[in-house]
């Protein structure tokens, strides 16, 4: 017989139920507790007027991390998501200067960079360099940040002390400065810098070895999931249900209750209670320690270095027209973007001219829009909530006119009077439906100087047996990073809490 510990999961984000299934499939006794409606967290979605929005996540990438979470199981991933890919990876817009599109294919690509100024065989050479050296990182960071869930900078300092000083991790500098000295063509240094996005952060102060990003979709895709994002939470749900995991749906978690060391608990909206041997939060890390812990302020203190990454507006609009300039996945850069950077990250301001992402899925699903009609997301990256500042709900109206404005001057003509239906979430919205912290869309910021580039760790160092897995854990945001941070999170509770064998019971 076997005593498995009772493990209760506060949220149902990626990486609460990446977490789930690693922990059920290892044997434990898991529940989760959902304070919404449905499944997923911020991978969300609204319908409205014969739309389709994904809220969410609009990207997915590096699926060997995925298809790593049904193995645990012992399923397959095809048997429930199916994605596609999508090409051109990107559509790069500039104000006065054509489209750029980014391909995995080398010919495309080389095409597309004859658009450039100048000569093209030096911007391919500087290209493909550069991705050289970004594979370089991508491959570093992978054989031990990732595949060991390495979790603060000690670990990190002591698995790659060799590299460290053999100086092939690129720590020093910052994304943005690497950049300039391998790119020469700014459109070029606009496009590689805006790779932070994956991230949420500033390209001025994340460290230089997170330019592996390119790498992420120019060696293993960019693709979509069939049917739209959500299609990922319905297999996961799909799998849990099998899995025979217990989920409340609409089950607001108010405290954790604890005793010493231990956390020893649940308590949800209208008192009902759960106890159970062993936490793990998808709620983050500072709002579960300040909210559920009631933690005092002497001690929350000391997790300000884990800093809230960006948040965002995020604007869904349905359109009576398609807009065929628009690929499925869209960049419209801001004519000054190191300005941009820090507005949002140092002064804590709203841009007057933002860098924006803009999503049209109807690109490569039809499904999303009514016959003839666009469905057209666009993401400007704005400062987290702050007490202290002024911004208003008519700043953030100002913005959204901005965006527009943008994206007509950079030749999305007859956008705004082509509306028809639309939906928009600011910064206060996203805080109240996925208590994130200050409203932030990628947990914590990357940031050299705040905090080395890394998130929370999974592991209390406060309680026993409370842990943490998602966006403000590392290894950081993004739909693949909070999978494995769920995975390398249940591999730490097992660890430290086997399930231990019972001894049979002996007549006489």
């Amino acid at each position: 017989m076997k005593s498995s510990p009772s493990i209760a999961i506060i949220g149902s984000g990626l990486g609460g139920l990446s977490a789930a299934i690693s922990l059920k499939s290892a044997g434990y006794d898991v529940e989760i507790f959902e304070k919404n409606e449905r499944i997923g967290g911020k991978l969300n979605i609204l319908e409205k007027d014969g739309f389709t929005f994904d809220l969410g996540p609009s990207i997915f990438t590096l699926p060997q991390f995925f298809e790593q979470l049904f193995a645990r199981a012992g399923r397959k991933m095809d048997d429930y998501v199916q994605l596609d890919a999508v090409t051109p990876h990107w559509r790069n817009f500039f104000e006065n200067h054509q489209s750029i599109d980014l391909y995995q294919e080398h010919d495309r690509m080389k095409h597309e960079l004859s658009k450039l100024p100048g000569d093209l065989e030096q911007h391919w050479r500087e290209f493909t360099q550069f991705l050289e050296y970004a594979r370089e990182q991508y491959q570093i960071v992978d054989e031990g940040y990732f595949r060991e869930g390495l979790d603060n900078l000690w670990e990190f300092l002591w698995h790659y002390k060799k590299q460290l000083v053999a100086g092939k991790i690129d720590y020093k500098g910052s994304m943005a400065s690497t950049i300039e000295r391998h790119i020469s063509d700014p459109k070029m240094r606009l496009i590689f810098e805006y790779f932070i996005k994956y991230v949420g952060s500033s390209a001025l102060d994340s460290p230089g070895y997170m330019n592996l990003m390119p790498i992420i979709q120019f060696d293993y895709g960019l693709w979509y999931v069939r049917g739209g994002m959500y299609k990922l939470a319905q297999g996961l749900g799909k799998l849990i249900n099998e899995l025979g995991i217990k989920v409340h749906l609409n089950a607001d978690v108010t405290q954790i209750t604890k005793q010493g060391k231990q956390v020893t608990g649940l308590r949800l909206k209208g008192g009902s209670t759960h106890h159970c041997d062993i936490i793990v939060s998808n709620m983050e890390v500072i709002p579960c320690y300040e909210q559920l812990l009631k933690e005092p302020q002497s001690f929350v203190k000391k997790l300000e270095k884990f800093a809230p990454a960006c948040s965002g507006i995020v604007l869904h609009i349905g359109t009576d027209k398609i807009h065929e300039k628009l690929a499925h996945h869209n960049f419209f850069y801001s004519e000054d973007q190191h300005k941009h950077f820090e507005t949002v990250f140092h002064k804590k301001q709203l841009p007057d001219d933002p860098t924006l992402y803009v999503v049209a899925p109807t690109r490569t699903d039809p499904t999303k829009a009514p016959q003839g009609c666009d469905n057209i997301k666009i993401l400007p990256h704005i400062p987290p909530l702050d007490e202290h500042a002024s911004i208003t709900h008519e700043d953030y109206l100002a913005l959204k006119e901005r965006c527009i404005d943008k994206m007509e001057r950079c030749g999305i003509t007859g956008l705004r009077d082509s509306i028809i239906t639309e939906d928009l979430l600011t910064p206060i919205d996203i805080e109240r439906m996925y208590r994130s912290n200050k409203g932030s869309i990628y947990g914590v910021v990357t940031d050299w100087k705040m905090n080395y580039g890394f998130k929370a760790p999974k592991t209390s160092n406060r309680y026993n047996n409370l842990y943490f897995t998602g966006g403000s854990t590392n290894p950081g945001g993004g739909m693949p990073m909070v999978i494995l941070s769920g995975m390398k999170c249940a591999d730490r509770v097992i660890k430290r809490h086997p399930i231990k064998q019972l001894q049979p019971l002996h007549a006489g």
